[in-house]
């Protein structure tokens, strides 16, 4: 059944759940209608770049409420240990304790990395960059703060992979708060 009055950002976690489950190669427009409830002519209204655009308008979505919830805060929190303890909280409730995998992970991981490979390459740029920045902030010295910084993300992403393979969210919690520790003792 077709939705009525659709807006093109609510439809963005619909067809991000669809990326997630079926990941880009596998999310056909068949799947991407049932799962928007939108016929194709109508989701090519909203994305005329098919669905190439529609994976752009999902990254550029995820950027977005990183940028505003995770890397903004870490750069700009004036208290980093409050910043940290933030990214890690806001971290795990975003993966939902790591049953939701990460996207921008998954299409690094695939065939897609090349057609996505900036926008990807981006998001954990940025996101090491400020963590490190923050972990200057803490009194880490540079090479430490870049060590924890690379360190950490690798844990979530890491993390994420367990939690997902052996159905174990406190596998995922337990990861997080030991990187956060790590993070916190200088």
């Amino acid at each position: 059944m077709a939705r009525a009055n659709a807006e093109k950002a609510d439809l963005l976690p619909c067809l991000a759940e669809v990326f997630r489950t079926y990941g880009y190669e596998g999310a056909s427009l068949a799947l991407i209608s049932q799962a928007t409830g939108l016929g194709k002519g109508s989701l090519y209204h909203f994305f005329p770049g098919g669905k190439q655009e529609m994976a752009e308008a999902v990254l550029a979505e995820i950027d977005a409420w990183f940028t505003a919830s995770i890397f903004t805060p870490l750069r700009t929190t004036p208290n980093a240990a409050h910043a940290i303890t933030n990214m890690f909280a806001a971290t795990a409730a975003y993966f939902q304790s790591g049953q939701k995998i990460c996207l921008l992970g998954l299409m690094g991981l695939s065939e897609t990395r090349d057609r996505f490979a900036q926008c990807i390459s981006l998001y954990f740029q940025h996101w090491i960059t400020a963590l490190q920045e923050a972990l200057l902030r803490l009194g880490h010295d540079a090479h430490k703060a870049r060590t924890l910084a690379i360190g950490s993300i690798a844990a979530i992403q890491g993390a994420l992979v367990l939690a997902r393979a052996l159905n174990h969210t406190d596998t995922f919690n337990s990861v997080l708060a030991q990187a956060e520790q790590a993070c916190l003792t200088r």
